[in-house]
């Protein structure tokens, strides 16, 4: 069930709003504070809990704000535009806006959006997109025209993917509707026709998303009072067609069809929705919510003052300017189920409703007339049963946990197990999550287009699981090339087979960098170096040490005479942040040389390539300290480094040295090698004159007053 809460209004002063009402309601740094733009000139910090008014800024007489002010959560600072191209940005302790920073820009903005783990972006009205440092940069850049002539923009979202942003955007041209999706980490631009299907002659009036981790859900609100779902895909397979999608029917006659003004709507999670507006059955306004899972409406509440068709929700707020105040109210949605979208959960019964009896005593009931005794007997007896129903042991979480996995849906599983991992341990708690992961992989295995991703997840950070005890687990992730889990799995599995690792690194090794991008991996243990270059090292000097001293001349030779471009190649980290945390996984796992060494063999040259260039790299990072560790959380060690190197070599040698790339990184490998043990025969000859002196010190309480000694060190 959904259910609204008793609103209050943040202050008991009128805004200066106009007949449209507040240009927006904008999150602050701080999850209890907001931003409220009137379509005058002010600009309001509220904090909700106190419903009070923290600061307000206005622009001169004369200028009016175009777009409402938003939070840079990087700077902690504010931003907003005025008479279209004006920017200011200003804190808290500003006062004056006349006098705080401002940047004059050459196309007129839209709209500034702004999200946790971004920096702002600056929608254009002609459909460009700048980020807010780069914009500052060169205020007069000029900006590019995106979208076609009289094509409006009408409604736009920022958002984050696998944290990067990603902005939807929606225009309007002669009655047709478009959609732009801008993906930033790729800076693909792709552009949709919404086809309105068979009610082509209908206006939408609002627009709402969700989004999945691949599909953007766009909801519409339309004139003919219903909401029309489409699907938009994150990642098209043609970004650079221009291609098409069509709008299903999600509710129908959520409002009046005839209401022309103050109808929004707005997306609270995967299966509700706030509705504002006019009721098919009423003509006053009312602020409902529906359950778009079951087509139900949840609850609703009228509003007589009126709005101004404006709905923003926040955490568990919703705002909506009811009269000529600003209203919050809050609500809550539970867990989507049948029961509760028909309002049939079950309540603690009311103090004064009547309680019917579990047992009915029916020779009473027929008048026939037993005697007190009986009767006193049959009340204990009663009393008893009841007692005794009571008394009954509810299913056990566990039990209720397992029939969940065999037959209810991914999103029901995570949720019933979120749940049962909230509650203490039991002693049975180790059997519990065995029995349930191989619940899940049994049915993974009856049904292919099964796979409880997040469940999995959750069960394997536990820490009870190990591959022994479901070995299925990795044997699934493999076929679903799910790096994350198998990442998880080689950190938390001490007993992984070398078969199953050397899989693992193949498609470590083999996964393309844009699938890498769309996964959400662990990358501490990489992330203190893995966007860093590796420097050169064919001349060393150390310690006044020289390594021309050695005999590999020709080795050198060859190394001066590789062209010049494998030299530049060579001096970049040669995998991504991403991989390069997938493969310190592979380097922390435990293996035996006897069993690893033949399923090494099975590796593509090309592949091993990279391994040996990744680890050369992590050789070189480790020798530019004394201690020849690596910085970051948990990196492999020098040992560990080594250890591969070596495993691969005696496992490839013989394919390696054919390949030209391969063989001059050996042969710098070689020489930097060659170095290093010169230097440490160096250390090791100034470690021995320490000793003897030490030795020497030791020795001087033993002398009497005088004595000639004639050390020799070598």
């Amino acid at each position: 069930m959904a259910a609204l809460e008793e609103g209050f209004t943040l202050t008991a002063v009128p805004l200066g709003s106009g007949p449209d009402g507040p240009l927006g309601v904008e999150q602050s740094d701080k999850t209890d504070q907001f931003l409220v733009t009137d379509s005058g000139r002010t600009v309001i910090l509220y904090k909700v809990s106190d419903q009070k008014p923290l600061g307000s800024w206005s622009v001169k007489q004369g200028q009016i704000i175009t777009c409402p002010a938003v939070c840079n959560f990087q700077t902690g600072e504010y931003i907003v535009v005025h008479d279209n191209k004006v920017l200011r940005i200003w804190n808290n302790e500003d006062v004056n806006l006349d006098k705080v920073f401002k940047a004059t820009l050459s196309a007129e903005v839209y709209r500034i959006h702004s999200v946790q783990g971004t920096e702002p972006l600056v929608l254009f009205k002609e459909g460009a997109v700048r980020g807010l440092e780069a914009l500052l940069a060169e205020p007069q850049q000029k900006i590019e025209t995106v979208i076609s002539d009289e094509e409006v923009i009408k409604w736009a979202k920022l958002f984050m993917v696998f944290r990067h942003p990603v902005l939807i955007f929606i225009t309007e041209k002669h009655g047709n509707y478009f959609a732009y999706v801008q993906k930033f980490s790729s800076r693909v631009l792709c552009k949709y026709a919404l086809l309105l299907g068979q009610e082509e002659k209908s206006v939408i009036q609002s627009f709402s998303m969700s989004v999945d981790r691949k599909v953007i859900s766009l909801m519409s609100l339309s004139s003919d009072g219903c909401v029309y779902e489409t699907l938009i895909p994150i990642h098209p397979s043609d970004p650079e067609k221009n291609q098409r999608v069509v709008r299903s029917l999600l509710l129908k006659s959520v409002v009046c069809g005839s209401a022309r003004s103050g109808v929004a709507f707005t997306v609270l999670d995967q299966d509700h929705i706030a509705v504002l507006g006019p009721p098919p059955s009423a003509s006053k306004e009312c602020l409902s919510i529906w359950n778009t899972k079951f087509q139900t409406l949840q609850t609703s509440r009228e509003l007589p003052q009126g709005t101004s068709g404006q709905l923003w929700y926040y955490g568990e707020n919703l705002f909506i300017l009811h009269g000529k105040f600003l209203t919050v109210i809050p609500y809550k949605c539970e867990v989507s189920s049948l029961a509760g979208a028909l309002g049939k959960l079950k309540h603690s019964q009311d103090p004064g409703t009547h309680a019917m009896p579990h047992f009915v005593n029916w020779e009473t009931s027929l008048g026939c007339g037993l005697g007190s005794q009986n009767s006193e007997q049959s009340k204990r007896i009663l009393r008893r049963r009841k007692i005794e129903v009571s008394a009954q042991p509810e299913v056990p979480a566990s039990t209720q946990l397992l029939a969940t996995v065999q037959k209810d849906s991914e999103k029901h599983i995570e949720v019933e197990l979120r749940k049962f991992l909230a509650v203490k341990r039991t002693p049975d708690f180790h059997t519990v999550i065995g029995d349930v992961i191989i619940g899940l992989l049994g049915r993974c295995k009856a049904e292919p287009s099964f796979y409880p991703r997040n469940p999995l997840m959750q069960l394997i950070q536990t820490h009870v699981l190990s591959y022994s005890l479901c070995p299925g687990l990795m044997e699934v992730a493999l076929e679903k090339t799910d790096v994350q889990i198998l990442q998880l799995c080689l950190q938390q599995f001490p007993d992984i087979p070398e078969s199953v690792t050397c899989a693992c690194l193949k498609i470590f090794l083999s996964i393309g960098d844009e699938s890498l991008q769309e996964a959400d991996i662990n990358v501490q243990s990489a992330s203190d170096y893995g966007d860093e270059k590796m420097e050169e090292h064919t001349e060393i000097f150390q310690n006044g040490f020289n390594p021309k001293e050695d005999n590999c001349e020709d080795c050198a030779q060859e190394l001066n005479e590789k062209p010049q471009g494998t030299a530049e190649a060579s001096t970049s980290c040669p995998v991504t942040l991403k991989r390069a945390a997938l493969l310190n996984a592979i380097l922390h796992s435990a293996y035996s040389e006897t069993f690893l060494l033949p399923h090494l063999k099975d590796i593509p040259a090309q592949h091993i390539t990279l391994f040996l260039q990744y680890l050369y790299f992590l050789y070189l990072k480790c020798s530019e300290n004394a201690t020849m560790t690596l910085p970051g959380i948990n990196p492999p060690t020098l040992n560990q480094i080594m250890d591969w190197i070596c495993l691969l070599l005696d496992a490839n040698f013989t394919v390696v040295v054919m390949i030209p790339e391969a063989k001059r990184l050996l042969l710098s490998l070689y020489k930097f090698v060659k170095s290093q043990i010169s230097i440490c025969s160096e250390l090791n000859k100034i470690e021995v004159s320490f000793r003897e002196l030490q030795k020497l010190n030791q020795e001087k309480t033993n002398r009497g007053l005088y004595s000639i000694e004639v050390l020799e060190l070598f």
